[in-house]
């Protein structure tokens, strides 16, 4: 009771005792981690259309290695420059392909450093949390006669609840699994992140993160995003650091400068990329259903961080635990409002959106905590049973229903059966039922134990699905089937002439076909003996009926919207 005393009218409604700040064990959550990134970056085809368009622009760098000819500046896929403006992606992996042994395949060389990238952000985020949470506003309150949580033990339990928070969040397993520039976004977004959050109590530490993130981040196409979070971010942490106002301002200027430099170095090498675009009705409208599925289960414990601690908003400058996230997160949401839409900007919120997810912890109410282990519980057990159910069909014919929707979906689709991979789903489903057995037993005052059946069903679905169901995403997603299609029709060829086809495509036929393409209108086109060009092109501009005749025109097996035109030279 001598607690609820002291919080009446209290701006901290954090009431935390030490024996609820116990800790994950390090073992578990590093192989947790380990077990939520593997999945997706093994055994997967570049999928289309943005990841296999980032492994054709890694790819057509690497295989120009030591050609002084080609400008690493401005990587060309088709003789085209990439929209996005991204350099050090590409150049991770160009250089994964090149150091890669002589038996590991390309695609599966880039994967290396983007795991890493995803680990990286998952260490990040913990740090970045575990720093905030250490800051006096958002320590828990003392009570009268002692018992309260160590300020470090708390901001530890925190700093779990933050990484769980982030693996939960519904929008970040295929994202933050493919080999784009959009992972790197994140991973140094979270180390710009982590920086600022250690800027009032390891200005060293801080700095040096900060000055290999900010310039990342801009490399990675995101220049505008990055001096804005950068600078932001510096004037939000100077108004409560406990340095000297000397030492704040000091910081203050070298984290400026170092933006300045940032963005002369993003206009040097021409990566300003202005992607405004007017929102309509319907728009505010699809941005509300991407914000909702997409942050799925951070926002609402967000929110709820926000309520709880209202009191503190007032002065919210002088509360790091909430001003820093929200920064981060007003940035991501409103560039995503405006540019586009896009899932991948969005991408940027999660780690400072898990980061307040987090801090609802120490004021969740029992009740809300049984609805969150509930509706986790049933949603993620049904899915898993779903992905189970259809694997099942495929493998036996029953129940009919789902391998018949399989057949009308991806026609031509072939099952097999990997024991390997099936091994790998069962030990994760028994995995899931013995931490449903723990949360509903053991452990239940730790402070994390909310968000343990959110992030473990996320991780259980994501690896059901990169097992059990992976051939046939591969087949789904990816552009083998299309391009195996095309290689029967033309046969042995040396090289093939292409007219109007995308980047996926091109890179696609590159990677699957080992094709040698020679858009036309390249000067001195050589007479090769068979055309691609991509049926929607095809509608607006033919190629020559003089040169060349169709001969057919093959769909994705699983998308009647793409389709390539095979057309054969004609004889003189």
């Amino acid at each position: 009771m001598h607690a609820i005393f002291l919080t009446v009218n209290h701006p901290n409604p954090a009431i935390v005792a030490q024996h609820a700040v116990r800790r994950l064990p390090r073992l578990a959550l590093w192989l947790f981690c380990i077990a939520y990134v593997l999945p997706g970056f093994i055994g997967r085809d570049p999928w289309k259309r943005e990841d296999m368009v980032s492994f054709g622009f890694m790819s057509s760098l690497a295989d120009a290695f030591g050609d002084p000819a080609v400008n690493w500046l401005k990587p060309l896929l088709m003789g085209q420059v990439d929209p996005g403006a991204a350099l050090l992606p590409y150049w991770l992996g160009a250089w994964a392909i090149q150091l890669a042994p002589s038996g590991l395949t390309p695609d599966a060389a880039v994967r290396i450093p983007f795991a890493g990238l995803l680990l990286l952000t998952f260490a990040a985020t913990w740090y970045a949390v575990y720093a905030l949470a250490r800051s006096p506003s958002a320590q828990p309150i003392a009570f009268a006669f002692g018992g309260e949580a160590h300020p470090l033990d708390y901001a530890r339990a925190i700093a779990d609840g933050g990484l769980l928070a982030l693996i939960a969040c519904l929008g970040l397993a295929r994202l933050a699994h493919e080999t784009t520039p959009a992972l790197a976004q994140l991973s140094f977004t979270a180390v710009l992140f982590f920086g600022l959050a250690n800027l009032a109590t390891h200005r060293r530490t801080a700095l040096a993160f900060m000055a290999i993130g900010l310039p990342s981040l801009v490399l990675s196409g995101a220049p505008t995003t990055a001096l804005l979070l950068g600078g932001g971010g510096a004037l939000v942490m100077a108004l409560q650091s406990r340095h000297s106002l000397r030492v704040r301002m000091l910081d203050v200027g070298l984290i400026l400068l170092l933006c300045l430099a940032c963005g002369l170095l993003a206009h040097k090498l021409d990566l300003w990329r202005w992607r405004l675009q007017p929102q309509h009705l319907q728009d505010i409208r699809r941005i509300g259903s991407l914000f909702i599925w997409f942050l799925w289960p951070a926002w609402p414990l967000a929110v709820w961080t926000l309520w709880r601690w209202r009191l503190q908003l007032t002065q919210v400058w002088q509360h790091p635990h909430l001003a820093l996230p929200l920064w981060f997160l007003s940035v991501t949401l409103i560039s995503t409002s405006i540019t586009g839409l896009s899932d991948r900007a969005l991408l940027l919120a999660l780690p400072p959106l898990a980061t307040l997810a987090a801090f609802a912890l120490p004021t969740l109410e029992r009740s809300v905590s049984a609805l969150v282990d509930w509706f986790t519980l049933l949603f993620f057990s049904v899915c898993g049973l779903t992905i189970w159910i259809v694997w099942l069909s495929m493998q036996t014919g029953w129940p009919a229903q789902p391998a018949a929707n399989v057949a009308r979906l991806a026609p031509g689709f072939e099952f097999s059966f990997s024991a390997p991979a099936f091994a790998v789903a069962l030990l994760a489903t028994l995995a899931w039922v013995g931490l449903v057995q723990w949360r509903a037993g053991r452990h239940r005052s730790a402070l994390w134990k909310s968000l343990v059946l959110p992030a473990g069903g996320a991780a259980l679905c994501w690896l059901l699905l990169m097992t059990l169901w992976l051939p046939l995403l591969n087949f789904g997603r990816g552009y083998a089937p299309l391009v195996r299609q095309v290689s029967q029709l033309m046969g042995p060829t040396a090289c093939v002439n292409t007219h109007a086809l995308t980047l996926s495509q091109g890179a696609a036929f590159g990677f699957h076909g080992a094709y040698r393409l020679i858009p036309l209108g390249t000067p001195k086109t050589p007479d090769c003996p068979w055309l691609i060009a991509d049926h929607l092109a095809v509608l607006l501009q033919a190629p020559s009926v003089t040169q060349w005749r169709e001969r057919e025109t093959i769909f994705r097996p699983t998308d009647d919207g793409e389709a390539i035109v095979v057309y054969e030279r004609v004889s003189p």
